[in-house]
């Protein structure tokens, strides 16, 4: 037995494979591309360790995708296997319990699996890490803030404290206190430089109170922070463009999105978040954005009856719509409406806030104006149900207030136009200004 980086006890004895385990976390926490490589390093030499077995279990569910499910309940056995064999750490263990949990339906259980592994070891970052993210894909913000303010203490001398930092950066963001985020997002950086998750907890911040001149500053000036990334370096190329486009500037968006976040045609369901989403951001601001759906809508076909997340489903359903590809659509309406007679936590949220939110996607593609405000406003008082950050969710924001306006919904609009204010501290950025001319239009013309 020894330990590991997170100074936690593992079932490893080999110098190598600790130093590769070593590899795995901190190549999580970084988003690093290497992370699979050393994962694989570590069964190939140690094929007992549960926890390996575990956490490939684990980082396959985070991917979201139907095909790898088969791939996490392999990895759960092999995992049960091998605690029969040799045994394993309660820290170990509790990863195993983490990942039957979630193949059982229960996210919310893998999450109390990793609080449980941290009243063990408040030193294991990451398993802090895990239930940080999982939690993140559940829309649980204030869990992700106490989870983290529960451990800071014993990170305080850490060589993975800068990350932790990160994730409290990101938490603080997600529940508004948004000058606490900036400090912390940035003194994280200091401990761990290549920390993209901390750095995008900042970029975060500038992006809801609407400082996008700093935003980019802070993306171009800690380039080390992101560019060595998997596809994350997407998602911090899509923060850039939506700062860009804050300043107006909707053709380096769009070159951006050429450029860097469709550079690779990927059809991971977060690349696919990132370009929907900036592409219905594009065209509520007037602008065509051409056939640039149809390859969207080509992977997001593919995907109709997944039914892994919500969040992920809905961006699918802006590529087909935008695509207007009214049959695919047609079929994840009618998955919907299966999914949310179901039993389970995915199969709840589907129910609400899922069939109100494609529901007004629909007929928002239809020019339905005033049912697909009816629609989203409903979703939204309990859309952060379905994970994602505020800034992502924001598309399906905008989309709402844009249907009341052309639906002639003017003082609804103005009500969930000012409570949008009032969720990124009183700033207005580009969009709410813009919006918030049309209402005092609308206003003027009424009282003629």
């Amino acid at each position: 037995m020894r330990n590991d980086i997170c100074d936690s006890p593992v079932s490893l004895t080999d110098p190598l494979l600790t130093d590769h385990w070593n590899g795995v976390i901190t190549g999580f926490l970084a988003h690093g591309i290497q992370t699979p490589v050393h994962l694989g390093k570590v069964l190939e030499g140690a094929p007992d360790f549960a926890m390996g077995h575990a956490a490939r279990g684990l980082f396959s569910l985070m991917m979201g995708r139907a095909e790898l499910i088969a791939v996490a309940r392999d990895a759960h056995a092999a995992a049960l296997a091998a605690l029969t064999r040799v045994g394993g750490a309660p820290r170990e263990r509790l990863w195993v319990q983490a990942l039957g949990e979630w193949l059982q339906g229960r996210p919310s259980g893998a999450v109390a699996a990793m609080e449980a592994a941290l009243r063990l070891q408040p030193r294991d970052t990451i398993s802090a890490k895990v239930g940080h993210a999982i939690r993140f894909m559940l829309g649980d913000a204030s869990g992700m803030r106490a989870s983290v303010e529960a451990v800071l203490d014993a990170h305080r001398i850490h060589p993975l404290r800068g990350y932790l930092l990160g994730c409290h950066a990101f938490a603080l963001e997600e529940t508004g206190d948004y000058a606490a985020a900036a400090r912390t997002g940035l003194r994280g950086l200091d401990h761990a430089p290549d920390d993209a998750w901390g750095l995008h907890a900042v970029a975060h911040v500038y992006d809801m109170t609407a400082r996008p001149d700093a935003g980019i500053a802070l993306i171009e000036g800690h380039t080390g922070a992101w560019d060595h990334c998997n596809n994350f370096r997407y998602h911090v190329w899509w923060h850039k463009a939506l700062l860009h486009m804050d300043r107006g500037e909707m053709d380096v968006a769009l070159a951006l999105y050429d450029g860097q976040i469709r550079a690779d045609k990927t059809d991971d369901y977060r690349d696919i978040a990132n370009a929907t989403s900036l592409l219905m951001r594009l065209e509520l601001e007037g602008v065509d954005v051409h056939d640039r759906w149809d390859e969207l809508a080509a992977f997001s076909d593919a995907r109709v009856e997944d039914g892994c997340l919500v969040f992920a489903d809905l961006h699918y359903m802006l590529a087909l719509s935008g695509a207007q590809k009214g049959e695919a659509a047609e079929a994840m309406c009618a998955r919907f409406a299966r999914d949310a007679i179901r039993h389970g936590e995915m199969p709840k949220r589907v129910a609400d806030p899922g069939l109100a939110a494609i529901a007004g996607l629909t007929a928002f593609a239809e020019g339905r104006w005033d049912q697909a405000f009816q629609n989203l406003a409903a979703a939204r008082v309990s859309l952060q149900s379905i994970g994602g950050s505020h800034a992502q969710r924001d598309v399906f924001e905008r989309m709402t207030i844009d249907a009341g306006l052309r639906a002639g919904r003017v003082e609804r609009t103005a009500q969930i136009l000012a409570q949008r204010t009032a969720q990124r501290g009183g700033y207005e950025d580009r969009f709410a200004q813009t919006r918030g001319a049309s209402i005092s239009r609308a206003r003027r013309i009424a009282a003629q």
